[in-house]
């Protein structure tokens, strides 16, 4: 399947759990970020195209705000091939405030690599 990214993601070395806001049940976590979406790596498998509204926990150094809420839509879900208790799941952000994008692109800045 071809590459459909107009943007590439970069890795994130840190643990930044993501829960469904919704429920309050945790999705996985965080492991890498573009401006236009997020990978999460989760224990179970998400259904394709249903949106979400996302809580990404922030660790301490990004500001004063514990999480930023944000919706977006699951792209794709895939199985991890060495570890088949494992999914990646690839989410495009389609909704977030200002200042939670603010938020997010330092995030991006001070983990992406």
């Amino acid at each position: 399947m071809p590459e459909q990214r107009t943007t590439p993601r970069k890795k994130i070395p840190v643990y930044m759990r993501v829960l469904n806001d919704d429920t309050q049940d945790i999705l996985g976590h965080m492991v890498e970020v573009s401006m236009e979406g997020l990978r999460l790596e989760t224990t179970h498998e998400l259904p394709i195209n249903k949106d979400y509204y996302l809580r990404l926990e922030l660790t301490p150094d990004i500001g004063s705000i514990p999480y930023i809420v944000f919706a977006a839509r699951s792209k794709w879900c895939k199985m991890d091939i060495i570890l088949p208790n494992l999914f990646h799941v690839g989410f495009q952000i389609i909704e977030i405030l200002p200042e939670d994008k603010d938020v997010f692109a330092l995030v991006l800045q001070k983990y992406g690599s």
